[in-house]
């Protein structure tokens, strides 16, 4: 397994369209380890495979509500979408402060479908049709978005989605600022 590099915005490989996962191989199923062990590294619930330069229709996501262990507390429950289909999204709506490891350290209220019925197939090719809500509902819909080149900025505002580059750009420069030159090591 391997942590792969997640590319960030504005990097144009982002706005790729996701091409559908023809068969699930053991290629695939090696890219999905990668990619959990890239997702809970950065840290974050969800990553796309378009995140980490792979323009194919396949996520993963770990709300961290599995059931509970001795000590009472929620457990990984680490799920593989492969080819989802998004069908019949509520006409109710909920707001979720998004973040995004494409868009480092930048959160934004987005309103979306409080639910939705997927359709899709798992790291073994099994199908599975589903009707899910809350963050589960959510944070699909987001990662969704990422295979057909959309961002969660994309939702905001031209004001707010200004905004909210000037501070990741702010962000950067004060990063870049802090790191130590190798010529002073």
């Amino acid at each position: 397994m391997a942590i792969l590099p997640i590319l960030e915005v504005p990097d144009a490989r982002l706005r790729r369209i996701s091409e559908p996962v023809r068969q699930v191989t053991d290629e695939i199923r090696a890219l999905i380890a990668d990619m959990f062990e890239t997702m809970y590294d950065a840290p974050g619930i969800g990553l796309a495979a378009a995140q980490v330069d792979r323009p194919i229709r396949l996520l993963v996501m770990d709300l961290g509500d599995g059931p509970e262990d001795e000590e009472g507390k929620g457990t990984k429950n680490p799920r593989v979408f492969i080819n989802p289909e998004l069908l019949d999204p509520s006409e109710d709506f909920s707001v979720y402060n998004e973040g995004c490891l494409s868009v480092p350290d930048q959160y934004a209220d987005v309103e979306r479908p409080a639910s939705v019925r997927a359709r899709w197939l798992d790291e073994n090719g099994v199908a599975h049709d589903e009707l899910l809500d809350g963050l589960t509902a959510t944070c699909l819909q987001h990662e969704m978005d990422h295979l057909n080149g959309v961002l969660f900025i994309d939702h905001l505002s031209r004001l707010k989605r200004d905004m909210v580059m000037k501070k990741l750009e702010k962000a950067r420069a004060e990063k870049a600022r802090r790191k130590p030159s190798k010529a002073a090591a």
